[in-house]
């Protein structure tokens, strides 16, 4: 007879209730409260519709370019399925400081960066970095929810300070006045992405400026998350960045991804980027979170690195004809609203009268056959908004602008 008697113990209110209950109420808070999400939502609602064009999530229609498949082949071919290197191959992150030296203008050696698994991974590990149990993290909004939700589950707080349209420039801003007085002893990080996820600001170096001389005076660490950086629509080869200001002891960490220049969302690969005196810190992270990034996949980044820079032109240039299209195609209803986007491939929009943009976007789904999603999913000021991604095919693009225009 088995030794460990099933009911020995005495009854409890836990045991009282179902076994579903008592599981849930036995989880930690921080993990209990991860919220759900609102896209996710709508994505659920239309998949597999017949002739839906789905712009509800942050990623193109093209697959990754075969020459970036290959690379990884042909290392798995070479059984490159071991153990690897916690902050990455030394081939990788040396072609990730030739990539970034080159972009950025300037000298940023090998040894500042670190491999990870995707963006999201780095983003995590940032926090880790910078925040704890009880810390206040300042978060512009609306933002993409990730940022509130990787907050949150790692015990901080995040405290969303709301930006706004500027009607006379046509475009979103932040107030640092406004961030400024979201600071109390308890802030320790403020996390910065531009161009944005939803609303397409792109931070000017002024702003920059202004939000490094906050973190400054304060001793704040910055979480910048500039993987849009290369989408910008005024001619520039990229956004500016905090690289273009900061000193050597300044506190920011650099978050980036192969997601969206080179179409790699589902390889889930991207990198992290600091100080090399904080080296140690991260790569013990990297060893407890996830012993490092598949050798394999890496292969394939660097391929993407090395020959990709034709295709990340060829994306830009299909995401301006995308921004074109779908901004004068709402824009002729006379019912949508929006600031242009001056960076990312988001276009944040409203529809007059339209309050509960949750319900609006499950419905567009039915009588656009579109894919949306709706701006509740994104935080403070976001409400009556909703978000499309124009990284698409033009004939895409022009098709789920009649549709919405013809719903609206």
């Amino acid at each position: 007879m088995n030794s460990f008697a099933v009911n020995s113990r005495p009854a409890t209110d836990d045991q009282a209730a179902s076994p579903e209950q008592a599981l849930l109420s036995a989880v930690r808070p921080e993990a209990a409260g991860a919220p759900e999400s609102g896209i996710v939502e709508v994505f659920n609602y239309g998949r597999g519709r017949q002739g839906l064009i789905p712009l509800w999530v942050g990623e193109g229609d093209m697959p990754t370019p075969s020459f970036i498949q290959d690379a990884a082949t042909r290392s798995l071919a070479a059984g490159e399925t071991f153990y690897t290197y916690q902050r990455g191959l030394p081939e990788l992150r040396d072609a990730i400081s030739r990539y970034m030296s080159r972009v950025y203008g300037q000298a940023l050696p090998a040894e500042r960066f670190f491999v990870t698994i995707g963006g999201m991974h780095a983003l995590q590990m940032a926090i880790r970095v910078a925040a704890g149990a009880g810390d206040e993290v300042l978060i512009p909004s609306p933002a993409w929810p990730n940022f509130l939700g990787a907050v949150g589950i790692g015990g901080a707080v995040p405290v969303e300070v709301p930006m706004a349209v500027d009607p006379v420039r046509n475009r979103w801003s932040l107030d640092v006045e406004r961030l400024a007085a979201a600071v109390t002893p308890r802030t320790k990080l403020i996390i910065v992405n531009s161009p944005a996820n939803p609303t397409g600001w792109t931070a000017t170096r002024e702003e920059l400026e202004a939000i490094l001389a906050l973190a400054r005076r304060h001793g704040l660490w910055i979480i910048a998350d500039e993987i849009y950086g290369r989408f910008v629509f005024d001619g520039s080869e990229r956004a500016p960045s905090f690289h273009d200001i900061m000193a050597e002891d300044d506190r920011i960490i650099f978050v980036q991804t192969f997601s969206k220049n080179w179409a790699m969302t589902g390889w889930r690969i991207g990198w992290l980027e600091c100080h090399p005196a904080l080296g140690q810190v991260i790569e013990n992270l990297m060893q407890y979170s996830c012993s490092g990034v598949p050798a394999f996949i890496q292969r394939a980044a660097i391929a993407a690195l090395e020959q990709g820079e034709g295709f990340v032109q060829h994306q830009i240039e299909r995401v301006r004809r995308g921004r074109d299209i779908i901004c004068s195609g709402l824009a002729a209803t006379g019912k949508v609203e929006f600031a242009d986007p001056a960076g990312a491939f988001y276009l944040f929009f409203s529809i007059k009268g339209e309050q509960d943009t949750r319900r609006a976007a499950l419905r567009l789904v039915d009588e656009a056959n579109v894919g949306i999603a709706p701006g509740t999913a994104f935080g403070v000021g976001g409400e009556r908004y909703f978000r499309l991604c124009f990284a698409r095919r033009a004939e895409d693009i022009q098709e789920a602008a009649r549709r919405l225009a013809a719903a609206v």
